[in-house]
């Protein structure tokens, strides 16, 4: 007769001298084929260029330093340099970038977009890239005035719709959103601290009425600042939402059941007739 099989087989102790097996990671490009993104590639690179020319455009008919404390004008450096990168990645058939990175760059692209048209633009005699030489804040015009609605809306709706379109769902952490305000409160101590150390004959040393200390006091500033912050959170959270329930339109899934050639398959071990793949 043989002894019964135990059910639960207590753990070997390990045999000194033989060293522990070593956990072999495959890279995703050992599986499934790396692709060339041309289209994707092309349109990222027209967009980093045109964030670019409306950056390089701003800083040489404006003040270029006044111009890059702006908030949409540095929101939109990051556009340029992000697409310029996942343009090179999607070209070369190489891994996109980061999701934290790409998701923390739509959502600084919105939020300059939704601050000037829901609080900017109510008032549009206190607030303007293009300033006089006291400081007030006058229409742009020319160029100016293309460069402003690329920063505040033409760039904000190209990145959101190469997104939802061009980007494959890739749903950042929860953490991710509290990460992203980093730099909104950077922003937000670098302009009081600025605006408090520059002379008094400065003109106009707040760039947004709603940070104004001068009219506001920092306590009203401060508390706008936190429902500002708040917004962004709130915003930050959708966004990573959003890209856990959005379909793929990048790789959707291909084919009905009677075609089984348009399924995606095990490159490694196929259960295709021909051996390994």
């Amino acid at each position: 007769m043989t002894a019964p099989i135990p059910r639960d087989i207590p753990d070997l102790p390990a045999i000194s001298g033989i060293p522990a097996p070593v956990t072999s990671v495959v890279p995703a490009t050992a599986v499934v084929e790396p692709t060339r993104r041309p289209l994707a590639a092309t349109c990222r690179a027209l967009v980093a260029l045109a964030a670019a020319a409306a950056v390089v455009t701003e800083m040489t008919l404006g003040s270029p330093l006044r111009a890059l404390n702006h908030f949409s004008v540095q929101s939109t450096v990051l556009v340029a340099l992000v697409f310029a990168a996942s343009a090179r990645r999607a070209w070369s058939a190489r891994r996109p970038l980061p999701s934290p990175v790409t998701g923390g760059t739509v959502l600084y692209a919105v939020i300059a977009a939704l601050v000037y048209h829901l609080i900017l633009m109510k008032d549009p005699t206190t607030f303007s890239l293009t300033m006089t030489p006291t400081g007030a804040p006058a229409t742009p015009t020319g160029w100016l005035a293309l460069t402003n609605l690329a920063f505040h809306t033409v760039i904000p709706l190209v990145v959101v719709a190469d997104w939802l379109l061009l980007t494959r769902p890739a749903p950042p952490r929860l953490t991710h959103a509290a990460a992203w305000l980093l730099y909104p409160l950077a922003y937000l101590a670098y302009t009081l601290g600025r605006a408090a150390l520059v002379t008094p004959d400065w003109p106009a040393p707040y760039l947004y009425p709603f940070l104004d200390v001068d009219r506001h006091g920092y306590r009203s500033t401060l508390g706008n600042a936190l429902l500002l912050g708040l917004a962004f959170y709130a915003l930050a959270l959708l966004l990573i939402v959003v890209d856990h329930v959005r379909p793929d339109l990048v790789h959707p899934r291909r084919g009905r059941p009677d075609r089984h050639d348009r399924r995606p398959e095990n490159r490694i071990s196929s259960q295709a007739t021909g051996g390994l793949k």
